[in-house]
């Protein structure tokens, strides 16, 4: 098609994949997005067909987890919308970008209420809730300007996920193009000068500092580890912000917050120095008492101007890029101090006794077998009992290869789709799904689309028979146990059926085996048999 005579949808492709690089985009056609697909395929931009919106949403998230760049989607407006508000709800939560672009009735027929196919009393007003905003398209020449305010939220300030929607009169709709394709340069800002030389002089003077990072830093691994080395702290490194110092590096306490021995360092730490993190429940009070306390001075570095004053009381919060705001805080410290810092974090990491604790010791050895056998593998989590133990124990090689569904929002359903995003983005490393048999039910659907892409994800099913974590805490509270021991399918005749290779494992043993065989060339389902596999260990 000429550039003289595009139409709305053939130019939203053509500005997604010329302007800003968009290589994939997930989908289900509807009859109101049809005429998205005009050219799609043309257009540079790969399909990928989930079988639910939320696995498309939970695609688009893991896609953009395991690169920093936004997950792009297609939406028929009504359902599919409501489908993949929960993904959305989960991508704010974590801050993650994603763009959704949806559907929505003809303008002269928007809030008439006449029974419209997929019709909404207000599609814009249900996912403005989940979304950093949300707009409605009423002019194709305005189609520039609200992508690029979609792509400056995801490069230029907090992300998390942008919606737009377009009425089913406008694709169709003449479109001319723009004077240039070039995206604009969207620089982060950088954090004021005097209030980084402020918090320079209390972290000079500080006896007993601490360092909390969280997932805004996953792109700045190198100035991160530099300037925790220089000023010798120990240091939280979030869930999401797992790997950002190295595997066990000795100043990395980890995602271990909520444990009593770093609850005790972090009440004892003089000045903490705060970078990329909401502060938030799951990260720092995952055991729901709030008994993490900050009494010291706290500095915190943030791009939400808003958050800096949310969870902990502050003494000094600078709005900045956290990558930014690590280099240039980095130049105030030239020679390394002397703060004691590895062998505080050693005497309180074996405080924790991470290994020798009895909810974790059915986890150890599984995570000993993977990162044997997969070392650099990204690992994609649900909430589950094997991610609730990998948030303490597990230990990566580089940012962005460990996340899951039970920070933030806390959603059922996210491992299996996300990984499938993951592996899309990253075809050179090895993917890991660690899901239960009850939250991979909510998705289970998606292991055709696995089959279907021929994705190697390894998913790693720890089927314990029903709703463990609930069980427990019902069995805590004294409540009788309702709903949730519930009746678990045959996954493996259940995965052959969709056409992926499947076997049960019940040891240690069993699991190497199986990853030693794992297929290159799709997906391979490993059902491990929880009750077998803790006899077995003992």
């Amino acid at each position: 098609m000429a550039t003289d005579t595009l139409t709305c949808a053939s130019l939203l492709l053509t500005l997604l994949n010329k302007r800003y690089e968009v290589d994939t985009v997930f989908g289900i056609p509807g009859v109101h997005t049809i005429e998205l697909y005009r050219g799609l395929e043309a257009s540079g931009v790969r399909h990928v067909t989930p079988r639910h919106e939320q696995g498309a949403g939970f695609m688009a998230d893991g896609y953009a987890r395991a690169t920093g760049r936004p997950g792009v989607c297609l939406i028929i407006t009504g359902p599919g919308m409501t489908n993949i508000a929960t993904a959305m709800g989960q991508a704010l939560a974590d801050s993650v970008p994603m763009l959704v672009i949806s559907s929505v009735n003809r303008r002269d027929t928007l809030g008439r209420g006449q029974g419209r196919l997929h019709e909404l009393p207000s599609q814009q007003q249900l996912l403005a809730g989940v979304s950093r905003f949300s707009h409605t398209l009423l002019d194709p020449a305005a189609l520039p300007e609200v992508l690029a305010r979609a792509f400056a939220v995801f490069r230029s300030e907090r992300p998390g996920p942008v919606h737009i929607e377009i009425p089913i009169d406008l694709f169709d709709a003449p479109a001319a193009p723009p004077r240039s394709w070039q995206a604009p340069a969207l620089y982060r800002p950088a954090p004021d000068p005097q209030g980084l030389a402020l918090a320079a002089q209390w972290l000079h003077r500080a006896e007993r500092p601490l360092i909390l990072l969280g997932g805004g830093c996953a792109d700045a691994p190198e100035a991160a580890r530099a300037l925790v080395e220089r000023l010798d702290a120990p240091t939280v490194t979030t869930i999401n912000a797992k790997g950002l110092l190295g595997r066990s590096h000795p100043l990395d306490l980890g995602a271990n917050a909520a444990l009593p021995a770093v609850r005790e360092l972090a009440h004892g730490a003089d000045v903490i120095l705060a970078v990329g993190t909401e502060l938030g429940e799951t990260d720092y009070d995952v055991v729901f008492d709030d008994g993490f306390a900050l009494t010291g001075q706290l500095i915190r570095i943030d791009l939400d101007a808003q958050q800096l004053v949310r969870n902990q009381p502050l003494a000094l919060g600078l709005v900045g890029d956290a990558g930014h705001s690590l280099a240039l805080l980095l130049d105030h410290f030239p020679d390394p101090l002397a703060k004691g810092g590895a062998e505080r974090t050693a005497s309180t990491l074996a405080a924790l006794g991470l290994v020798e604790d009895p909810a974790f010791a059915p986890f150890v050895p599984l995570y000993g077998v993977l990162q044997e056998a997969l070392p650099d593998a990204i690992l994609v989590g649900d909430s589950t009992a094997p991610v609730y133990a990998g948030n303490h124990l597990v230990s990566q090689p580089a940012p962005r290869r460990y996340f899951n569904a039970s920070t933030g929002y806390g959603t059922l359903g996210y491992g299996l789709p996300a990984a499938l995003g993951a592996q899309l983005a990253r075809p050179d490393l090895p993917v890991v799904a660690l899901v239960g048999d009850g939250g991979v039910m909510f998705t289970l659907s998606e292991l055709a689309t696995a089959v279907e892409e021929r994705l190697p994800v390894v998913i790693l099913l720890w089927h314990n028979a029903g709703y463990e974590e609930i069980r427990r805490y019902m069995d805590t509270h004294g409540v009788e146990r309702t709903g949730v021991d519930i009746q678990a399918p045959d996954f493996l005749t259940l995965a052959r059926g969709f056409g992926c290779l499947a076997t049960h494992v019940d040891s240690p043993g069993a699991l190497a085996q199986a990853l030693a065989s794992r297929p290159t060339d799709g997906p391979f389902l490993i059902e491990v048999d929880a009750h077998a596999w803790q006899q077995a260990i003992g």
